[in-house]
């Protein structure tokens, strides 16, 4: 692989990263309850703390999958 090709994969990567943290961070913003759904484990004592996120997982794995087949669709025509 040449370098300018790995250079250009760098940049390409490198927005997706800056776009992903601004949505990450505007969903923090958002007051959205991601993160403490009904059905996300979490577990606490004195010295020892386990939390597991699983349905805000789901959730957001359906919505991802959602949103990547319309756009692959678009992407198709």
């Amino acid at each position: 692989m040449e370098l300018s090709t790995l250079g250009k994969w760098m940049i390409f990567a490198g927005l997706g990263f800056i776009v992903l943290g601004l949505l990450l961070w505007a969903l923090g913003k958002s007051g959205l309850p991601l993160g403490k759904l009904p059905g996300d484990i979490r577990y606490e004592s004195e010295k020892f703390s386990f939390y597991f996120p699983i349905v805000t997982f789901v959730v957001i794995s359906i919505v991802l999958t959602i949103l990547l087949n319309i756009i692959i669709r678009f992407l198709k025509k």
